[in-house]
């Protein structure tokens, strides 16, 4: 029932011409960021609303008397090799975010391309220490909504790479 519902949703969105038909995606895929050639392993998380990633040294500073925020990501591609990307992006905002054991987490949100079953998505990510936890980068709802409807069973149902 559940993927009837789903492929009823691809369809209705694709006819509306409002967005371009979400995939139907496991509850771990590949994908790219920032045009890097590696794959980062993903959590697709209905329960989370913004997208996180992983990233240490987070310096907020003024660019041109606007909000910027440099940072590296440490990320842990999918044949387990470590990169680490020093970006600087403007700073959206700050938030506090929930975590794990019931405190508040203030996180800067930088906006980031994320390479996603051939298409190249533009979205917020919470910038955040996840040394403890298994994947790098969570995908959150706000992300979902753009791009893909989750199969809790299933894994790796898309490719990472990008036209």
């Amino acid at each position: 029932m559940a993927i009837l519902l789903a492929v009823i949703s691809i369809y209705s969105t694709t006819i509306s011409g409002k967005d371009p038909a979400r995939v139907i995606a496991g509850w771990v895929e590949n994908v790219r960021v920032e045009n890097q050639e590696f794959e980062i392993k993903a959590k697709l998380d209905t329960g989370a609303k913004t997208s996180s990633i992983h990233a240490t040294n987070i310096e907020p500073f003024k660019k041109d008397g606007k909000r910027w925020v440099k940072f590296k990501l440490l990320l842990v591609d999918s044949k387990d090799n470590n990169h680490v990307l020093n970006i600087e992006k403007p700073r959206l905002r700050k938030v506090n975010i929930k975590n794990n054991d019931g405190e508040h987490d203030k996180r800067y949100v930088v906006e980031l391309q994320v390479c996603f079953n051939g298409r190249e998505f533009i979205t917020e990510f919470t910038l955040a220490d996840r040394t403890e936890y298994i994947y790098d980068i969570l995908l959150g709802r706000q992300f979902l909504k753009k791009a893909a409807i989750v199969d809790s069973n299933r894994t790796f149902l898309t490719l990472a790479k990008c036209n």
